[in-house]
């Protein structure tokens, strides 16, 4: 199938209208980049699925700087009423890990390869252990941002359940103002947002 120019919010409709009508519950492992960034998403599939939310990051920089971001992330799931639990599962901060994926790449742009490798990084963890836990689907939510290639997420995704045996959750968090809402609980539970993606190299171009 030719994945280019995919409408992947639209196939993420059907499976959830195919769920929905089964009045199946499945669980789901997200990923999460950050609490603002999940908020929209949890707010949207709680609905549909039992979420675990990981939080595995190992780009960010400083160590302060991840510290304050998975604690958000575990006050949001806390203070945030879900239609169905959500529970965290914190993954192993290994910065190292991340500065060995991409390393040749520092001078690069954001937005390219090296953060392909970085989505990969995370995303690869999240198959990982969702394959390891007996998870239905896995996914991230790292499509919600308009700076991230959602294309390129759905394929690295798609990859990695092709070597996994988890389905991976197809999605375009943005689309549906998914992005605007996220700000709206943003505010709503005073999160904090960060001004830079998270690793070293997009620190140094703020």
């Amino acid at each position: 199938m030719n994945r280019q120019n995919v409408n992947y919010q639209k196939e993420l409709d059907k499976l959830l209208s195919d769920l929905e009508q089964k009045g199946e519950k499945k669980t789901l492992l997200l990923h999460s980049c950050c609490a603002p960034c999940s908020s929209y998403v949890l707010e949207y599939l709680s609905r549909y699925f039992y979420i675990t939310v990981f939080y595995y990051n190992p780009n960010i920089y400083p160590p302060e700087e991840y510290d304050t971001r998975v604690k958000e992330q575990k006050r949001l799931v806390s203070q945030m009423p879900v239609s169905l639990p959500v529970q965290v599962a914190e993954g192993a901060y290994e910065p190292e890990l991340f500065f060995e994926t991409v390393r040749g790449m520092e001078q690069l742009p954001e937005g390219g390869e090296r953060c392909f490798r970085c989505y990969e990084l995370r995303m690869r963890k999240a198959a990982e252990y969702a394959a390891d836990h007996g998870f239905d689907y896995f996914t991230t939510t790292l499509t919600i941002s308009p700076l991230k290639n959602a294309g390129k997420l759905n394929e690295i995704g798609l990859k990695l359940a092709e070597e996994t045996g988890v389905p991976y959750l197809v999605s375009d968090f943005k689309k549906k103002n998914g992005y605007k809402r996220s700000i709206e609980l943003s505010a709503k539970y005073e999160l904090y947002r960060q001004n830079y993606c998270g690793c070293v190299y997009s620190r140094r171009e703020e």
